[in-house]
């Protein structure tokens, strides 16, 4: 699924989070978006995934216009930081969630339900896991819960704002390898949250670096590196 994000505007009291930004986003494309801390990047993933209006441009998901479609319409699947499962429920619980809450026409069977479950935990790497609770996981086990409870209801646009901030940096490798592996393989367009420009480098197609509400540059990331295009972006990379 394409994304076109056609000059949105977002502004928090009188602080502009994002200043007429447009981006268009391939079909099947795993997208960075990087910056420091107040540069938008979350904000314009929000935006996309419907969790904020924006106060002026357009969102298309391929060729609907999705800007004023709640976000639980959009059919997107969406990854917190810092994981939001139900700790009352087992981890084959939190995955079935979405599954489980839809109306009662779509709903799929309980047997269905139970299947999709355990194809995720097998696709996460968290076989025979289904019975535990997130407070018997590590924070990579818990987080790739929150990405099989993402995909439970299987869309074509996955979100994830900063999934591996709570991390220490071997986890951090290796759900890195393990989600675009997972991208690679459903076919996703992957839109991915973080600070880090190795991780952003390492996971993504092309990367957008966001400062102060606007896009500095949208590109591969060995054009970035190799050809920064303002003095922000070479900054940042130093």
């Amino acid at each position: 699924m394409s994304i076109r994000i056609e000059h949105v505007a977002k502004s928090f009291s009188a602080y502009p989070a994002l200043d007429d930004v447009s981006l268009e986003i391939n079909d099947g494309e795993f997208v960075a978006l990087l910056g420091p801390s107040g540069s938008g990047k979350t904000t314009l993933l929000r935006v996309i995934a419907g969790l904020e209006d924006p106060e002026g441009g357009r969102v298309w998901f391929g060729k609907r216009d999705v800007t004023d479609t709640a976000a639980a319409s959009r059919g997107i699947g969406f990854v917190f930081q810092h994981y939001a499962l139900f700790g009352h429920m087992t981890v084959a619980q939190n995955i079935a969630f979405g599954l489980s809450v839809m109306k009662r026409s779509e709903r799929p069977s309980k047997s269905d339900i139970r299947a999709r479950v355990e194809e995720l935990l097998e696709l996460v790497q968290l076989p025979g896991l289904g019975s535990r609770f997130p407070s018997e996981l590590s924070g990579g086990q818990r987080q790739r819960v929150a990405l099989a409870r993402a995909l439970a209801r299987k869309p074509k646009i996955l979100l994830l704002d900063e999934p591996f901030g709570a991390l220490d940096a071997k986890v951090r490798r290796e759900l890195r390898a393990a989600l675009r592996a997972i991208h690679d393989d459903l076919g996703l367009t992957s839109i991915f949250v973080t600070h880090d420009h190795e991780e952003a480098f390492t996971l993504a197609d092309r990367v957008a670096l966001l400062n102060r509400g606007k896009v500095e540059q949208f590109d591969t990331p060995q054009e970035v590196e190799a050809r920064p295009a303002t003095d922000f972006v070479r900054a940042f990379l130093s």
